[in-house]
This record gives C-alpha cells, sequence and structure tokens, in this order.
C-alpha cells in the first residue's frame, strides 16, 4: 500500500463562514489504533476584524483530549497554534501535530473554533488526518473517503 493511502482523514470543522461566534459542528476525532493525529486548520477569507481562536477570537486555536467522546475534555500540552490565526491569513493551512504513541486520551476536538466580530466573517474548514495506524485501512472508507480511484 503506498503512504498516502496508509492513513485516514476526518471532517473536524465542516467548511463554513462564522462572524462573531463559535463555529457549528465541531466534532471529535476517534485516535484508536492510530499513531499519529495532524489537525490541519484550512483558512478562506478571513475579514477584517474576524480573526480565529479558540473559545474566543484572540486566544490561539488548541487541541483537547478526553477518555470518552461526551466527557470532559482537558488541553493536550504543547498542541496549540503559536497565536490566533488573523484576519490578513487569508487561504493559508495551519497545522498541529499530536504523537499518539504518547500517553494521550482517546478522543480529540479542537477547542471551541470562534470566530471574531467582523461582516460577513471568516471561512475556516478544520480536517483531521491520522496516520501510523496499528493495522491499515483496507477500503475507501477505512480511510475515511467517499470513494477512492488507483490511477
Amino acid at each position: 500500500m503506498v503512504n498516502v493511502q496508509n492513513q485516514k482523514v476526518v471532517k473536524m470543522l465542516p467548511p463554513q463562514i462564522k462572524n462573531n461566534g463559535d463555529f457549528d459542528g465541531n466534532a471529535y476525532v476517534d485516535t484508536a489504533g492510530w499513531g499519529h493525529l495532524r489537525v490541519l486548520f484550512f483558512t478562506g477569507t478571513i475579514t477584517a476584524s474576524a480573526p480565529i481562536g479558540s473559545t474566543a477570537e484572540g486566544t490561539a486555536p488548541k487541541i483537547e483530549e478526553c477518555d470518552t467522546s461526551g466527557g470532559s475534555y482537558t488541553d493536550v500540552a504543547d498542541a496549540a497554534l503559536a497565536d490566533a490565526i488573523a484576519d490578513n491569513e487569508d487561504d493559508l493551512f495551519f497545522a498541529i501535530d499530536i504523537d499518539l504513541r504518547k500517553t494521550h486520551k482517546r478522543y480529540m476536538q479542537v477547542n471551541a473554533p470562534h470566530s471574531g466580530d467582523g461582516t460577513p466573517g471568516a471561512n475556516l474548514a478544520i480536517i483531521g488526518i491520522l496516520s501510523d495506524p496499528a493495522i491499515g485501512p483496507s477500503n475507501a472508507a477505512g480511510q475515511g473517503l467517499t470513494e477512492h480511484i488507483k490511477a
């Protein structure tokens, strides 16, 4: 299997625009059986005064973890961007990598992705990329894909 086929993509936040508040649809990732998680933030246009953070627009986006999907999440040490995503950082990728072979809890999520007050707002999507599996995925669904074409 080609290395890129030995990973799984997970939708953590569907693409959307948000003005002044928490983005909708923030989801956790079940990391069971995987050795690495990359959380990839992809920005679109970010309106002036609408930076992106966790809980508030001035706080750097960060990752949190929990033993159960619906429990109380706590911060993952050293798993935050350097600062909030600024309103001039349009159309860029940002990543946080987490070594799951270290002691971590099973479920991971971004702490309350939030946009500042600027009309029309900030565009954002977040994807989790799981890699280094104990047992590799055997089909498109196992890779988190709806369809997979090999040419």
